[in-house]
């Protein structure tokens, strides 16, 4: 995001806030004060303020909207949602996040759900079925013409990891045995293109593909020409089986703006545009991020505590249980602690380098397995490579660690147990960085998820195993 958008972005939020405090504060002062008609004259004052706030959210953006209520504790947030125009309700539930999206519908009724749903496209209301309350949905369904109600019963039925999933089914198509006049003339009595469109689908009577034809083509080329002589017949298109994230990565390498999606039968569906991938990328970036650290997507930050919890609980556990063997491997030392109490200062420093060593190496691997740069077969070449990466790493790094021990405490050997600790915990640390993500994805799971604290469990409990150890063999 440009920093200047980002900087109005806030500025906006807290002009939010700020108008906000004032009828609480508004509020506050009348209830406090004791006169005739004390209701009336609160829903005047109230009635006041937040007109100026209604004003605002109005003029703006959906997206600015749904950062707005993304950024805000509930009670405002449903405060700030009251004001919304009702007809912008469903394209400002598109835009905020899964977890905001259920707290704004959990606080409307079905009549304002089925009118949010109405002002939507067949493929925007697939992207919040699953949010909305089986009544609302099913009368949803009834209110749409029979053509609507098969295309948004297709979309329901792909899973998220499809391209079909992400397609949508505004889409313009021509024939092939037509002139670029006629094709011309044919956009001109459409009048209004669907958003995004860069080409125009070449079918034949079936609706199989034959083709695509971009708009720049039929601009600069002479009006005579039939469309089978100039369309492109090897343009880049989608099953709508076909994985999304691979899909992702085609409009990425092809810099692609949109791309036809055909079934199995080579008809053709839909059309999936970029801003569906860049909302696919974003959502799965995200998803990524959380994952590594143990957290299921979708938390909403003012959530309350319960939800909070249930969230966090599972990783908290398995980060507890080896918390616990990282203790019992240092207490099979206590008796080394207690002889060498530099020890105890020195031991954190070693865990913690190794932690962080072997989370950047688990991110680069889970990062090229999810582009597909790296499979099973490059294992033991990514292996050694960070291996040796370590083992410099090791030796720099443990070298300047040994020297400040021996600086502080004067003794040679522990400042030898240090350099070699350092490097073997580094060399642990990039084995588990390939080998957690890798199996992880060879077992059918995401290597992204827990990786970190997976990692960050292995190199402290073998770092104080491996720190310990040294010293005691080399210090006592």
């Amino acid at each position: 995001m440009d920093p200047k958008n980002k900087e109005n972005l806030s500025l906006l939020l807290q002009d939010v806030n700020d108008l906000l405090g004032k009828n609480k504060i508004v509020e506050d002062l009348v209830d406090k004060q004791e006169m005739p008609k004390q209701k009336l004259i609160k829903n005047l004052v109230q009635k006041q303020n937040l007109s100026a706030l209604g004003k605002l959210l109005n003029s703006l953006h959906s997206a600015d909207v749904a950062f707005i209520l993304e950024s805000l504790p509930l009670d405002d947030r449903l405060i700030v949602w009251d004001l919304v125009r009702a007809d912008r309700d469903g394209e400002i539930l598109l835009e905020v996040s899964d977890s905001v999206r259920q707290t704004l519908i959990a606080d409307m009724d079905s009549t304002e759900l089925l009118a949010a749903a109405e002002q939507l496209d067949t493929d925007e209301i697939a992207d919040i079925a699953a949010d909305l309350p089986e009544d609302v949905l099913q009368d949803l369904l009834q209110s749409l013409d029979s053509n609507n109600r098969e295309m948004l019963e297709s979309a329901l039925s792909y899973p998220e990891d499809q391209v079909g999933a992400l397609m949508d089914f505004d889409i313009v198509t021509i024939r092939d045995d037509i002139s670029l006049e006629v094709a011309l003339r044919y956009l001109r009595k459409i009048k209004k293109l669907p958003e995004l469109t860069d080409k125009l689908f070449v079918v034949n009577r079936s609706q199989k593909i034959l083709g695509v034809l971009s708009l720049k083509k039929i601009v600069v080329n002479e009006p005579e020409l039939m469309v089978k002589d100039v369309m492109a017949q090897d343009a880049v298109l989608f099953k709508d089986s076909d994985d999304a994230a691979e899909a992702a990565k085609a409009f990425e390498r092809y810099d692609l703006v949109t791309a036809p999606v055909v079934n199995d039968q080579n008809k053709l569906v839909g059309r999936i545009t970029v801003d569906a991938v860049m909302d696919y990328i974003r959502e799965e970036t995200d998803s990524t991020a959380l994952s590594m650290v143990g957290l299921r997507e979708g938390e909403d930050i003012f959530s309350s505590i319960w939800k909070s919890v249930r969230n966090r609980w599972a990783w908290l556990a398995i980060n507890l249980i080896t918390a616990l063997i990282a203790s019992r491997v240092i207490g099979v030392f206590e008796g080394s602690i207690e002889k060498v109490v530099a020890l105890a200062a020195l031991m954190p420093i070693v865990a913690g380098v190794g932690g962080n060593s072997g989370n950047q190496t688990t991110t680069m691997i889970v990062r090229a397995i999810a582009l597909g740069q790296v499979s099973v077969s490059h294992l033991r070449q990514l292996l050694f490579k960070e291996i040796g990466v370590a083992i410099l790493n090791g030796i720099l790094w443990g070298g300047v660690l040994g020297f400040i021990a021996f600086y502080l405490y004067g003794n040679s050997s522990l400042a030898l147990v240090m350099t070699t600790a350092m490097t073997l915990n580094l060399i642990l640390a990039a084995i588990m960085g390939v080998m957690i993500p890798f199996t992880l994805s060879k077992s059918g799971r995401d290597p992204a998820v827990g990786s970190s604290v997976l990692i960050t469990a292995m190199t402290d409990s073998g770092g104080f195993f491996i720190f310990l150890g040294l010293a005691t063999l080399i210090l006592i």
